[in-house]
Order: C-alpha cells, then sequence, then structure tokens
C-alpha cells in the first residue's frame, strides 16, 4: 500500500510523496506542483479540477466552486457560511440537518463531496508521478480546525478512495517538512497564512519529540482576503472614472479578482505592478479597458489590517502559551502569503529575529504531510529522523456540553494535549427520568448559542427513580486526529453508550460507498 501527504487548501493543493527514500512533491503531467483548489460542474460530463476549472471562474463562475474549505463542516447559519455566501457566485443553501449545502446546476452536494473531487485529482497526480496505486493519505488541515471540520475532512478522503492515516494540523506538518529532528532543542513558532486561513503554532522539539505548546487560528483570514481588498481599492478607482461598478457583473469581477491576484504576486517582487483588463465594460462609444497602476505603499496599507489580524492570533496563543515573542528561538513561514514583503517584515518586527523560509512556504505542508505517511505506514521511509519523530498536539478548541440557562460547561479545554480522555459523573435532574441528552459544543464561549454543535448524544433505558439517584458517568476522547468520541455508562445498570459524535448534516455510511462508488465511475 502506497500513502502520500495531501495539503488540501483553500486556495491551492499540493501532493508530496516518497520515493528512493526521498521525500518530494508531485507534479503532474504539465509540472505543475500547485493545484487551484477548484471545482467546475460542466452541463455534461464529469466535475473538472484544477486550472481548467479555475479558466471556468471566467466564463461560467455560478457552477464552479472555489475556497470550499471555508465551509467544510459548518451549519447554514454558521455567520462564516452568510459572509462567505457574499463573496461567492455560487448557491449555499441548507441541507440535512441544518447543514450547508452547495446548489449547482439544480443538483445539490454537501462540502465533503466537493472536497473530495480535490483529494482525487491530487491522488491521481501521485499515482501518474510514482506509477503505482495510491490508497492512503496524510491530509492535513489548519491547526484551529474543530472536530467536525475535522471529520467532514476525513469523510472527504474516504469518498475520494483514500484510507486517510491521519488528519495533521498544517503548522505541525510544516515544522517536520523544515527537517528538525536529532540533537535539536528549541522552541519555534510556525506562522502559517495561506489562501484561506491563518495559524499560529507553538512548538518545543526536543531531538525527535515534536511538542504543540498551543495552537490558535482564524480560518477566515487568508490571501483571499488581501486580493478581494485590492480588487476592492481598483474598483473604487475604476468607478470614479467611469461610474461603473464592476461588481455587478459577475465575470468581470472574478476577472478583477483574477487581475489583483496577478498583481500580488508581481508586488512581492516589485515595488509597481498595474492591474491590466481588456474590455471590462461598454459603452456607446465602444469597449472600455481597465488599467490601475498600484505601488506596494498603496498595496500594504490596504493590507496593513490582515496582518494585523494575524498578529493578534499570534497574541493569544503566546498568552494562551504564557510566553512572549522573545521567549521563541526560530520562526518558520508556510503559506504563499508569507512571500509577501510586508508580512515577512511584521513577523521579523515582532519576534525580533529573521524567519526562516528555507522550505518553500508554499510546499512545506504537504512535504511534512509526506513525512509521518511514510511513517504510519510501509513506505519506504525518507530520513530516519523524520520517520521516528513523535509528534504531540494539542486540542485547539474547548469542548464542553450544554448546561443550564443557555451556558456551556468546558470538558477539555483548549490546549489540552491529544490524545486525552475525560470523564463526568451526571445524574438525573427529575423525578421518573428515563432518558438523558448530552448535547455537545466546541468553542471559546460560554455561551452555548456563540459556539459550534457538534452532537447529542442520547443515555435511554433509564430506570425511572427520584432525581439525582441515578449516574451516569460520561467520557470524552479526542484521538490523534483531534476526532471526538463520546461515551457513557449507566452505573446503576452497568450499560455502555458510546457514538463518535456526528457532524450536522453528516453522509451516511451508505451515501459514502454510493459516491466512491460514482466518482471511481467517472475515471
Amino acid at each position: 500500500m502506497t500513502a502520500v501527504g495531501i495539503d488540501l487548501g483553500t486556495s491551492f493543493s499540493s501532493v508530496a510523496v516518497v520515493r528512493n527514500g526521498r521525500v518530494m512533491i508531485a507534479a503532474d503531467s504539465d509540472g505543475v506542483t500547485a493545484i487551484p483548489s477548484i471545482v467546475h460542474f460542466p452541463a455534461q460530463g464529469p466535475p473538472i479540477v484544477g486550472y481548467p476549472a479555475r479558466e471556468m471562474l471566467l466564463t461560467d463562475p455560478e457552477n464552479t466552486v472555489f475556497s470550499a474549505k471555508r465551509l467544510i463542516g459548518r451549519r447554514y447559519n454558521d455567520a462564516a457560511v452568510n459572509a462567505h455566501q457574499m463573496g461567492v457566485p455560487y448557491r449555499i443553501v441548507e441541507g440535512p440537518n441544518g447543514s450547508a449545502v452547495l446548489s449547482v446546476r439544480g443538483e445539490y452536494y454537501s462540502v465533503p463531496e466537493v472536497a473530495a473531487y480535490v483529494l482525487r485529482h491530487m491522488k491521481r497526480i501521485a499515482e501518474q508521478f510514482l506509477g503505482q496505486p495510491v490508497d492512503q493519505a496524510v491530509v492535513t488541515v489548519p491547526a484551529n480546525f474543530n472536530d467536525a471540520q475535522r471529520e467532514a475532512t476525513r469523510i472527504a478522503g474516504r469518498i475520494a478512495g483514500l484510507e486517510v492515516l491521519r488528519v495533521l494540523n498544517e503548522p505541525t506538518a510544516a515544522a517536520l517538512s523544515y527537517g528538525l529532528g536529532r540533537g535539536y532543542e528549541k522552541t519555534v513558532a510556525v506562522y502559517d497564512f495561506g489562501g484561506g486561513t491563518f495559524d499560529f503554532t507553538v512548538l518545543e522539539i526536543q531531538n525527535r519529540i515534536f511538542r504543540v505548546v498551543t495552537t490558535a487560528g482564524d480560518t477566515l483570514l487568508g490571501g483571499d482576503d488581501l486580493d478581494t481588498a485590492l480588487s476592492e481599492h481598483v474598483n473604487r478607482l475604476f468607478m470614479r472614472q467611469t461610474g461603473i461598478d464592476l461588481h455587478r457583473d459577475l465575470v468581470e469581477w472574478q476577472r478583477l479578482l483574477f487581475g489583483a491576484e496577478k498583481a500580488k504576486r508581481e508586488l512581492s517582487e516589485a515595488e509597481s505592478a498595474e492591474v491590466r483588463l481588456a474590455k471590462v465594460a461598454y459603452r456607446t462609444q465602444g469597449a472600455l479597458d481597465l488599467a490601475v497602476p498600484v505601488s506596494r505603499w498603496d498595496a500594504n496599507a490596504l493590507w496593513k489590517e490582515f496582518v494585523g489580524r494575524s498578529l493578534a492570533v499570534c497574541d493569544r496563543a503566546l498568552a494562551d502559551a504564557g510566553r512572549t515573542a522573545n521567549q521563541v528561538d526560530e520562526i518558520l513561514l508556510c503559506g504563499g502569503t508569507t512571500y509577501i514583503p510586508l508580512v515577512k517584515a511584521a513577523v521579523e518586527q515582532y519576534f525580533h529575529t529573521k524567519p526562516r523560509a528555507d522550505v518553500d512556504p508554499m510546499l512545506a505542508v504537504a512535504l511534512g504531510a509526506a513525512m509521518q505517511a511514510a511513517a504510519l505506514s510501509a513506505t519506504p521511509s525518507p530520513d530516519p529522523r523524520q520517520v521516528k519523530a513523535l509528534l504531540l498536539d494539542v486540542i485547539p478548541l474547548t469542548i464542553g456540553i450544554a448546561a443550564a440557562g443557555g451556558m456551556m460547561e468546558p470538558i477539555i479545554e483548549r490546549n489540552a494535549a491529544i490524545p486525552v480522555e475525560k470523564t463526568r459523573r451526571f445524574s438525573t435532574s427529575r423525578d421518573g427520568q428515563t432518558e438523558v441528552k448530552i448535547r455537545i459544543y466546541q468553542g471559546e464561549s460560554r455561551k452555548v448559542a456563540e459556539n459550534t454543535f457538534l452532537g447529542e448524544l442520547v443515555v435511554g433505558g433509564l430506570r425511572p427513580a427520584p432525581r439525582g439517584t441515578i449516574d451516569i458517568d460520561v467520557t470524552f476522547e479526542v484521538d490523534t486526529d483531534g476526532i471526538l468520541n463520546v461515551s457513557a455508562r449507566d452505573l446503576d445498570s452497568g450499560r455502555l453508550h458510546s457514538t463518535r459524535v456526528k457532524i450536522s448534516g453528516d453522509l451516511s455510511e451508505d451515501r459514502i460507498a454510493q459516491l466512491r462508488k460514482r466518482y471511481e465511475q467517472e475515471k
């Protein structure tokens, strides 16, 4: 069995493999290593993934899904879903059990289904690169992903025909890729600014032991937001000149976003760039072109707010760890947004030391995931220092249960080392009570309504008795993937009730099998 590492990104995805004892990024037939995480659903034929799908944003944006990672594992009534809908042309609707699903060409797709198309595409790239089948993978996620988002990612892998060996935090994977190992004893921070999410993680590395001290993040902060800010700026200038708002045309707005992204890349190397688009609008006298010069100073002014948000996350994480920036020995850069000079300068100023970027920030996560995949499978190993690495991660968000008055009672606090297990004893609250419902949430607010609902465990068949006389022990276990399992024992009868907490709108086993079969038929 062959295992690979997949960085399932919001904007771009990559897959890394171990071949002949060396870890390397797998390129597609055109030599491309970073594949757009975009899926286009044509009127006929199977969905299209990658750069061909990206091109369809310019002609058929309503049927082209991008940045779906920001939706994975979320409920339809999540404020983040509503905010996302405001910025994308495809439709998001309410699905089973309040889940967020995508409506494309009259069909409904769960977010894991869409993510599975990207994962399957990465699987095929690895198979072509290696010349053999691939059936196992380590898939990375933002460190701040909650249980529902991690489980949805695992489901996407299963649909794509992959056994997901581990759901690995992106910063931890990046730390592995930097080759830190034997004889290395330092405190390291990973500053991971990707296309759609931002993560900051502090690790203590002692020889081959990688222990996460603290992690924090913002799943709605990424390079995409910088593109949007620059597009808004250019659009305002264009409106002053012409009175035309490009927001009103889906295709032209998408063209402007592409132009802004191109300028963003150019500004990482040059002091100025130009957003230039031909024939973006028409008047009676003819077509109008757009040509707006943008200096690095202009862009920095627009992006300063987003960089500040990332540093606020660093503040929070360091405070949780009881440390200061000066107590971090090395800073590792990860994610394409860290190419931007403003970001590099801000990180250097914050930590008072020059950050490391000797591994390509766009590819570091996939490389580290492949190292971990080799360690967990029979794949011939790369550097033995990495294979033997012991990864000790933490839970990113507090897990608790609904209590009286709409409050959440914490059970497992954030930054607890995983795997972790906690047991709490509860008693019946009413005379003659025969059933107890335990509603489980994840988040940092004391108010239940402001946290993410993970699921419900029902303990039934209790013996009717006066209140407070029937005790139930409830055990919360978070495994090495950061996924929650809950069990409850009725101490009166000794019966055990257990479940893996299902995410809202979770796909059934039959549905997963059907989708997997359909995807195989689309080859």
